[in-house]
């Protein structure tokens, strides 16, 4: 059935512009826009239903396209302890930071899993966010692992909401690996990626590249396994220091590299050859209270793609707010207001690989868009949290 959406303003985030359609109507057939275009060129037939948006701004939804939504336990007082004076070393030293998740994830039942996750899904979506990628990553055994993909495929099964899997299996060195890095990237690229992928769980792998986890030549291997197994890439990289990560991320044709602190102009032309999407996560930035900028000028002039998402994860962005984050993206990482939003449609499409079908408000599209009771596309980076007034549409249906 056709659906007729009208009385409305689009910012279409058509070529990561708001490419603006004043006074627009949006026309829409099962899961998908038909057409869409200025009101007065409305193509004549029968709509046997129509909306009245009630001079709404209408965007694509947000894509979320990094977070870590699927985790068990809670490490606030990890939080409180570091705004006490307490490091991240000794706080690690104790069998906390990572390790702690690891252990709370491995114990929690799939339900669990779920149950927890859910809620945390459920706030960004309340942000009108369509599209979500989770990372496994606090598993790191073969067992965790698969129950943490399979807690991410459930979760895109049962929430009205479009979920992309992205197996982490390299995120960090489990206790069982003790010194043995080798070892363990041997194990993920000889067993766990194989048995994973054959059970249908991955859309994606990814890796962290950093001095406190794994090589650049570690990485690699991990990659090679990917690329035999038919699966995109995607790589943490330059967060903390500079390893040239994102420049080996280029080489694999890697859908994107995210943090990008410490990235060098040399990486973002290896970047922009390959386009692969710079990923930034002002969430990280903040907690962390880095003072490093990513170099947003070598990314402007090179033409790099920059997709903004939350990272939402228990240790350095336990950020629930996706539009938060773009007002972080703007205020801490000099972005405007219209890069903040393409970097959370169409670019972060891009960085799922889904910017065929996903990511701009144009004909043949899914009809994934929230329609927004604000004055202008800048208020979705100006106001601080909130629940702004709107009406979502997934698959060309009205949410709740």
């Amino acid at each position: 059935m056709k659906t007729l959406w009208q009385n409305c303003h689009a910012a279409t985030m058509a070529q990561g512009a708001y490419s603006i359609i004043e006074d627009a109507a949006i026309v829409t057939q099962g899961e998908h826009i038909q057409w869409i275009g200025p009101r007065a060129e409305l193509p004549v037939g029968d709509y046997p239903a129509i909306n009245d948006l009630k001079g709404a701004w209408v965007t694509p939804g947000l894509i979320d396209c990094h977070t870590h939504a699927v985790f068990g336990g809670n490490r606030s007082g990890e939080f409180e302890q570091r705004l006490q004076g307490v490091s991240y070393a000794d706080i690690a030293a104790a069998g906390g930071g990572i390790a702690s998740t690891v252990r709370a994830t491995r114990a929690a039942s799939e339900d669990e899993l779920f149950a927890s996750a859910a809620k945390r899904l459920k706030s960004l979506m309340r942000d009108g966010v369509t599209t979500v990628e989770i990372k496994s990553g606090y598993g790191l055994d073969l067992p965790s692992e698969s129950k943490m993909l399979r807690v991410i495929r459930r979760l895109g099964a049962e929430l009205p909401v479009s979920v992309r899997s992205t197996c982490l299996a390299a995120h960090a060195l489990p206790p069982e690996y003790k010194d043995r890095a080798d070892d363990y990237i041997e194990h993920i690229c000889a067993e766990m990626l194989p048995a994973l992928a054959a059970e249908g769980l991955v859309d994606a792998v990814d890796a962290f590249c950093e001095y406190l986890a794994f090589s650049p030549e570690q990485v690699e291997r991990v990659f090679l396994t990917a690329q035999r197994l038919g699966l995109p890439v995607k790589l943490h990289a330059e967060q903390l220091s500079s390893l040239h990560g994102s420049s080996l991320a280029a080489r694999y044709q890697a859908l994107s590299a995210d943090h990008l602190e410490f990235m060098t102009e040399d990486d973002a032309k290896a970047m922009a050859e390959s386009g692969t999407v710079a990923v930034l996560l002002p969430g990280a930035f903040y907690f962390l209270r880095e003072t490093q900028l990513p170099p947003m000028d070598a990314l402007r002039k090179h033409g790099v793609k920059i997709a903004v998402a939350s990272d939402l994860n228990p240790g350095t962005s336990p950020a629930l707010s996706l539009r938060l984050m773009l007002n972080m993206a703007c205020t801490c990482l000099r972005l405007t207001p219209e890069e903040a939003l393409a970097g959370a449609t169409i670019h972060a499409a891009q960085a799922l690989g889904m910017a065929q079908t996903h990511g701009s408000l144009e004909a043949g599209k899914v009809a994934d868009f929230v329609a927004w009771h604000i004055d202008r596309p800048a208020d979705l980076s100006y106001w601080l949290g909130g629940d702004l007034e709107k009406r979502v549409v997934r698959h060309g249906v009205e949410i709740d």
